[in-house]
């Protein structure tokens, strides 16, 4: 791949101060960076011309690929609604990465991804933290399994309920979790190698802390349970969407436990989401929680993360916290922060040159790098992204 230097450029490296200089690419990742870092002769230059340059966004929370935006039922991969302990499904088993989305996430500055199942089971399944350009899934892979999905609050209980069978209320839905943990830790005492059960392999996992548990829960007695059970079981905890964590934000940020709030403008479609608000990550940040914003894409279209960050600085988030909101923080959440959410010697040169600071809703993002390599350019004549075609092998 060889030696990159993108010269001339404001730099914001989230870790560190942003200054005016040099990144230096080689093999795909950060070589050098800093005010006194110099273009080698043998490099191939870039000159930035004064615009920004910042680390890939990081979206932890996304159903990419397996819900295409306008595909709903039978065309939409996302929950595996039969059982409700559906530990062993994984999502990297149904992402498909020719959905158009992938190609929005890049215009949105985003070069990585946690692929969620969905919120349907008390226990939906495997994450896979993975790159949003390729054309096999394999190769785009960071971290899989990245977390072991759960869900509190309504969306378990509505679907249970309808079928009238357990859970189809919120201490149904706790028991059946317990019940689940119960089940894997009985399960790992025993060890029998052969008698392995994929499902409770998986729960084995969080119990193990090789992999956190991914709460799924809105309002503040859901948030209250998430603790308990992680208290109980002793397991790495996240909380998805926490959309009134912020009424208990002093416990979450004593017990050290990342939110990744959002998605932030959408309907107050079902009652749990009443508490929805703009000031929400702003609050949660105050009382010392980390934060990270998210879209649960495609509820909110993975290209407009960056201005749900643009939104939440307008009702009093701080604009240092807002940029590690989307990318250093999910990064540490996913595990990936030695590698991504920085622009850091030795990282991954995943890259967005910005036309200026991304947290003005008038700049863009002109080209992207994941691992070095430009998978996208904006075109200003057509006003489009031009992606590097998927189906091209990786040069």
């Amino acid at each position: 791949m060889g030696l990159l230097a993108i010269t001339n450029a404001h730099v914001v490296p989230i870790e560190g101060q942003p200054h005016d200089g040099t990144v230096l690419v080689r093999d795909g990742r950060i070589e050098a960076c800093g005010p006194g870092t110099t273009a080698p002769a043998d490099a191939e230059v870039l000159d930035a011309g004064g615009q920004w340059l910042l680390p890939g966004f990081v979206d932890a929370h996304v159903h990419l690929g397996m819900h295409p935006e306008g595909e709903v039922g039978s065309t939409a991969d996302v929950n595996e609604m039969t059982d409700p302990i559906m530990a062993a499904v994984r999502a990297i088993d149904a992402v498909d990465p020719f959905d158009p989305g992938f190609d929005d996430a890049l215009a949105g500055g985003v070069t990585t991804v946690n692929v969620n199942p969905g919120s349907g089971n008390p226990v939906g399944g495997l994450a896979v933290a993975m790159h949003t350009h390729g054309r096999y899934i394999d190769q785009m892979v960071l971290r899989s399994p990245s977390g072991l999905k759960s869900a509190l609050g309504e969306n378990p209980k509505r679907i249970y309920g309808e079928k009238k069978q357990t859970p189809s209320t919120r201490l149904g839905t706790a028991m059946v979790i317990r019940k689940a943990f119960i089940e894997a830790r009985n399960y790992m005492a025993k060890a029998d190698p052969d008698a392995i059960d994929p499902r409770l392999e998986a729960l084995a996992m969080v119990l193990r802390r090789e992999i956190p548990w991914r709460q799924h829960c809105h309002r503040t007695d859901d948030v209250a349970t998430a603790l308990r059970l992680a208290e109980e079981f002793g397991y790495d905890l996240v909380l998805d969407h926490g959309t009134e964590a912020h009424v208990i934000a002093d416990i979450i940020a004593e017990r050290n436990i990342p939110v990744l709030i959002g998605p932030l403008f959408t309907t107050k479609s079902k009652v749990e989401l009443r508490g929805r608000s703009l000031a929400n990550p702003g609050k949660l940040h105050d009382a010392g929680v980390e934060i990270s914003i998210i879209t649960d894409h495609p509820v909110v279209p993975i290209n407009f993360l960056v201005h749900q960050c643009t939104l939440a600085i307008k009702e009093g988030l701080d604009p240092v916290a807002a940029l590690r909101s989307i990318t250093i923080n999910p990064a540490r959440v996913l595990g990936l922060a030695d590698r991504i959410g920085s622009i850091e010697p030795g990282k991954d040169a995943d890259l967005v040159l910005w036309s200026g600071d991304p947290l003005d809703v008038m700049q863009r993002a002109l080209r992207v790098f994941i691992g070095g390599r430009q998978v996208m350019e904006y075109d200003a004549g057509t006003r489009l992204p031009v992606v590097v075609d998927r189906k091209l092998p990786v040069a």
